[in-house]
């Protein structure tokens, strides 16, 4: 949990930066320029998990926390020294030096999680990207109330943050224990993994709905600033985003232990894709409000279920497959991850602001993607003779 709030808390407040960075740090880029700090920040935490789910499994768990953690403060501390109008500075702390941090920290992290929750695991794991969530909640109030501050500003916000990740990630170095490998457990047939077409369908869907989820992550802030919505209230916008994702991540995995994480994500991933077009019409506070509720509750419960989706196609005793499962499907949902919000911002066109195309493409992409996932779900009632709690 320390580890998820220190590195997902982070990215989840990313949209506090888009905004401050768009009006005020580097007035001169683009929206889609300003963008491929945080989307690379977050490709890399998933594209290096087929790297870092590899040595999981082959117990190096100690080893990939700590140098993630100290590449990751090292680079939090950096990011204070960016100065304005000077992106690239940012570009390699936020975006490759924390990205890889982050990315050596993520699968070790969310792994272990499932090693001991075999039960309950997307509960366990429900609770684990939940306090990502929390993160973002406290860290873009913090962001939101320093960053203006004439006194304090840009450095000593992002130092108050860098040391509250101190604290969190030496808590999470001292208390995660890794379990012992089994002897003599027998190696991952990787064959058996890429001739699993349902599988491999199931990623393709996340590869989609990955375009578009963090879309609204990154640019409600600014959007409620371009619909004219009370200066003040946009302290809150990425906190009731997150508010609601964190609801999210925690109440759909119970429902995904008992009906099974397939079943769940399906509908998460659809409603996240149909509620985009809501958002063109909201032009005020309450718009706003109960479209970040809304969406942060379903987006979060798509988020939270994907490593449990994937880890239902494990077909190990040992479960020795799930962490090179979950890194081969981050490493594609990664690539996802670094294209969607330039891809969004690109078509917003500032400044002229045309939102209903990035929606659109947001929309269009997770629909897409919930369709997949729901082929690939009918496949695994097949294969497992009916069952449908899958």
């Amino acid at each position: 949990m320390f580890s998820f709030t220190a590195t997902f808390g982070n990215m989840q407040s990313f949209g506090v930066f888009q905004d401050f960075y768009t009006r005020i740090y580097f007035p001169d880029e683009s929206p889609s320029t300003v963008s491929w700090i945080g989307s690379i920040q977050l490709a890399l935490q998933f594209i290096l998990g087929v790297v870092s789910g590899k040595l999981f499994d082959k117990g190096h768990f100690r080893l990939l926390m700590i140098s993630g953690s100290l590449l990751f403060l090292f680079s939090s501390f950096m990011l204070s020294l960016v100065k304005p109008h000077h992106l690239y500075q940012a570009l390699l702390s936020q975006g490759f030096g924390m990205g890889i941090g982050s990315g050596l920290m993520f699968l070790p992290a969310l792994g272990l999680s499932s090693h001991y929750f075999r039960r309950r695991r997307a509960v366990a794991m429900g609770i684990m990207i939940s306090s990502g969530s929390f993160g973002g909640v406290i860290y873009s109030i913090l962001l939101n109330k320093i960053l203006p501050r004439e006194d304090l500003g840009f450095p000593w916000a992002v130092r108050f943050v860098a040391f509250i990740n101190l604290v969190l990630l030496a808590v999470a170095n001292l208390i995660m224990k890794p379990r012992p490998l089994a002897r003599g457990s027998e190696p991952v047939d990787m064959g058996q993994i890429f001739r699993d077409g349902p599988y491999w369908i199931t990623v393709f869907g996340l590869f989609l709905g990955f375009l578009g989820v963090f879309i609204p992550y990154f640019y409600l802030q600014l959007f409620s600033f371009t619909q004219g919505v009370d200066s003040k209230f946009l302290t809150w916008v990425i906190p009731i985003l997150n508010a609601g994702a964190m609801a999210g991540r925690l109440m759909p995995s119970f429902l995904a232990d008992r009906y099974g994480p397939l079943n769940v994500i399906v509908p998460s991933a659809f409603i996240s894709g149909a509620i985009m077009w809501a958002l063109l019409g909201v032009r005020n506070i309450a718009g706003v409000t109960v479209f970040a509720l809304i969406y942060g509750f379903v987006s979060g419960a798509f988020l939270s279920l994907t490593s449990p989706a994937v880890a239902a196609f494990s077909t190990s005793p040992t479960m020795n497959d799930i962490g090179l499962r979950i890194g081969i499907s981050c490493f594609f949902i990664g690539f996802a991850l670094l294209g969607g919000n330039p891809i969004a911002g690109r078509l917003l066109d500032a400044p002229s602001y045309t939102w209903w195309r990035p929606l659109t493409f947001a929309s269009v992409v997770m629909l897409t993607g919930s369709v997949l996932i729901l082929y690939a779900r009918q496949a695994v009632v097949k294969r497992r003779n009916g069952n449908r709690l899958v």
